[in-house]
């Protein structure tokens, strides 16, 4: 909040529009990118680090390890839903501690592996920016696991292995839904007429099924992944081996898990609840 004590809930407008010129006729400020040469992929450096990883993990994986490696990677390191009810698959129910989080970070080809990370740096990249590193891989992490759960519910009996950072990419996709769509709002200081840029407001629950952009990418994304158990049903078409689950798990995480991130009451409408 500015300095001087008062409230700015009635400075605040939109960063579309322009700030009313002074009294004394002073030209009216506009808001515009500073000269110089920008680059053409600006990553946080936690994203710059997450994509070299996971493509160092996999290269590893391809390789370094052989078959039966490879094999004992995806058995200790991947989820299997099977283990709650087969409780003779090597490790038991130990690994369930762990690989709801690990299988994140293996895949099973270059082809996913590359657009995943592409997906990671479009929609992990205003997260990490608004929320920083720590945050970030919280949500990832987060993300996946919960896309594991959804996995395991609506694949019970499944006896895939689940790997893949799709349920984590998708938690950042659900917490980024929640501001990427909402306009910039910027206040004006009530004394000294000092314009800031506030950033977005994250939106309710009900903002994102009610404002046109993000109520039709919600459930674009929905839709999509809905489409593709329904695609296999009709055509009869097999081994896709798109987690679909662990996309909406993660999407609906991510939904519900961006108020919890929030730590600046600048980015927060006085008087609404998220």
């Amino acid at each position: 909040m500015p300095d001087g004590g008062q409230s700015n809930r009635d400075n605040r407008v939109n960063y579309q529009s322009r700030p009313p010129a002074g009294g004394d006729g002073e030209e009216e400020k506009s808001f515009q990118s500073p000269p110089g040469n920008q680059p053409i992929f600006n990553l946080p450096p936690i994203l710059s680090w997450s994509v070299l990883m996971l493509l160092a993990i996999f290269a590893a994986y391809t390789f370094v390890l052989d078959d039966a490696g490879q094999l004992q990677l995806a058995i200790w390191l991947g989820f299997l839903p099977i283990r709650l009810m087969e409780p003779t698959v090597p490790g038991g129910l130990w690994p369930l501690i762990w690989t709801p989080f690990t299988h994140a970070l293996l895949h099973g080809s270059w082809t996913h592996v590359i657009m995943n990370v592409a997906w990671l740096a479009i929609f992990g990249t205003p997260v990490a920016k608004r929320y920083g590193a720590l945050k970030f891989l919280a949500v990832f992490f987060l993300g996946a696991a919960f896309g594991a759960l959804a996995f395991t519910l609506l694949a019970w009996g499944d006896l895939a292995v689940l790997v893949g950072a799709s349920g984590g990419i998708a938690g950042l996709t659900g917490v980024a839904t929640r501001f990427i769509f909402q306009p910039v709002q910027v206040a004006r200081h009530p004394e000294t007429g000092e314009v800031r840029v506030l950033g977005r407001r994250l939106a309710t629950l009900v903002e994102v099924f009610t404002n046109p952009r993000p109520r039709f990418f919600t459930l674009f994304w929905i839709g999509i992944n809905l489409a593709i158990p329904v695609y296999e049903l009709i055509t009869g078409a097999e081994g896709m081996q798109i987690a679909w689950q662990a996309h909406i798990g993660g999407f609906a995480a991510g939904l519900l898990l961006a108020p919890l991130l929030e730590t600046r009451p600048d980015y927060q409408t006085p008087g609404t609840q998220r």
